[in-house]
């Protein structure tokens, strides 16, 4: 196998996947079937971190083709399925509020399977972080997002703006019921995406931010109570 690079959804570890750390197993169904011939493919990558080590365990489902010389190879990919962990899912901080979270990895959690449920999830964990983070509260989300309209850069503002658009097609319905407007897993993963640099930008890096100030304050009251104690401690006479 060729390495490539892996970020592990258990401790968010960067690394490289090689033949030391990934194992694959697949099989074919050859039973005649309405569907055709299918091989299905199972997936373990354990994180190399040594202060992680978990495995993830992932399923892959393809059509079968033919080969010149009569073998079978994997076609199309049908569907495939994260099946440890759950989902993708990347693990937080506790002290981001547990309401946020749990939308989020809802949102992720059944991203393939309702997309649009997962967009509205998404939407939901925008409005949820919006009236914690910014103190900002009203009754529609669509005025509670302009009122951080000059807090946050424009980029940023019409991604969040765009998570709302998105997310309204799975909580409210058109008016022509016949109107049929959905999302796909990839447009509900770059939903998701944009949750992920908020919590980072909002929570994390404030949270760090004020870690390291508190270090800097904590140092400089030990550096003055250690030159009160020198002033204090009576100098020797030299011999």
């Amino acid at each position: 196998m060729d390495p490539f690079p892996w970020t592990c959804p258990f401790c968010n570890h960067d690394s490289i996947v090689t033949a030391a750390n990934y194992h694959s197993e697949r099989t074919f169904l050859t039973i005649d079937n309405i569907q055709g011939r299918r091989v299905a493919y199972f997936r373990f990558i354990v994180c190399p971190n040594k202060e992680c080590k978990q495995f993830t365990f992932t399923a892959s489902l393809y059509e079968v083709s033919t080969t010149p010389g009569g073998g079978w190879v994997a076609g199309r990919l049908i569907k495939s399925w994260n099946l440890i962990p759950a989902s993708q899912a990347k693990v937080f901080p506790s002290y981001i509020p547990k309401p946020i979270l749990d939308d989020y990895e809802e949102a992720c959690l059944i991203r393939d399977l309702s997309p649009k449920a997962s967009a509205t999830l998404s939407r939901r964990c925008l409005q949820g972080m919006i009236r914690n983070f910014w103190g900002v509260s009203k009754s529609r989300l669509i005025d509670e997002i302009e009122a951080i309209k000059d807090k946050v850069d424009v980029l940023t503002w019409e991604a969040i703006d765009a998570v709302r658009r998105i997310g309204n097609i799975g909580a409210h319905m058109e008016k022509d019921v016949d109107l049929i407007v959905d999302v796909d897993p990839d447009e509900a993963s770059q939903l998701i995406n944009l949750i992920e640099i908020l919590i980072k930008d909002w929570y994390i890096t404030k949270h760090e931010r004020e870690k390291s100030l508190q270090s800097i304050v904590e140092l400089g009251k030990a550096k003055e109570s250690q030159k009160k104690g020198d002033e204090k401690t009576p100098k020797s006479e030299p011999d």
